[in-house]
């Protein structure tokens, strides 16, 4: 299972949260990626050139206190309910919080 670290002091807003995803998750792309939470979703289910279509990933998210404090709890619910898939969308991704 790939493993992707994102850095709680890599970003201090929503923005900075995606361009960070954006950084990770993708490569090589001819197009620019939306900053919003359908894209996220899209991101996770793989095939932008850093893992394939529904290959389960690791999401590691270092300094996450840091960033539940900046993002704002409503944001940090929202972002981990992606992650975790709770609407089913179909990708596999586990996440560890430190």
């Amino acid at each position: 299972m790939k493993e992707f670290v994102v850095d709680g002091n890599n970003f201090d807003d929503l923005e900075g949260f995606y361009c960070e995803i954006d950084r990770l998750l993708t490569k090589n792309l001819s197009f620019k990626t939306g900053h919003n939470y359908e894209a996220f979703d899209d991101l996770l289910r793989g095939g932008f050139g850093v893992f394939d279509l529904g290959e389960p990933i690791l999401i590691k998210w270092v300094n996450y206190d840091k960033s539940k404090n900046d993002l704002g709890n409503e944001v940090i619910l929202t972002l981990l309910e992606i992650i975790l898939d709770c609407d089913n969308s179909g990708h596999k991704c586990r996440i560890e919080l430190y």
